[in-house]
């Protein structure tokens, strides 16, 4: 687990709420708050699917960012800023799999329920904390550490300034 702090917040919040990058993680989880607190589960209601509808979604339990930003762009648009805001992402099922390829973790992908990305701004600050979630215990830290270097190279990537905290 890594907790870093971004340097750019208007740069973070464009690519967060404009452009595609954080489109393909799942949404666990939004917290805002403005006037009022709002909570959005991005745990998705399958009985609210046809079955065709729910057939394409091959199984898929969350939301993709993609699919929710529309809605946190709403409640985030103003003249003033959040409170607070809290967004939990997840790494897709497919991704992970990549992810323990590209970085030799000796993990077989049913053995990880989760590779999380927390995203928390409060009090001016914006910061990511990294997290996994393993079936069972394990000393093993290698699956985090590729998880936390994973996320330092998509920041890198698109240029997304941060300092480690």
């Amino acid at each position: 687990m890594i907790s870093l702090k971004i340097l750019e917040i208007k740069n973070f919040m464009s690519h967060l709420l404009v452009h595609n990058v954080f489109d393909n993680y799942f949404m666990s989880e939004l917290d805002i708050t403005t006037f009022t607190n709002f909570h959005i589960s991005g745990k998705l209601n399958h009985e609210y699917y046809s079955s065709d509808e729910a057939e394409m979604l091959n199984g898929r339990r969350f939301s993709l960012w993609s699919e929710m930003k529309p809605f946190a762009f709403s409640l985030l648009k103003g003249n003033k800023l959040p409170s607070s805001i809290k967004i939990v992402f997840a790494l897709a099922p497919e991704n992970i799999e990549k992810l323990l390829t590209k970085y030799s973790v000796p993990f077989k992908s049913e053995e990880v329920s989760g590779l999380f990305l927390n995203i928390r701004y409060e009090n001016g600050n914006l910061y990511l904390i990294s997290g996994t979630s393993v079936q069972t215990f394990t000393l093993d830290k290698s699956l985090e550490h590729a998880w936390d270097s994973y996320v330092k190279a998509f920041l890198k990537h698109y240029e997304i300034a941060y300092e480690e905290q």
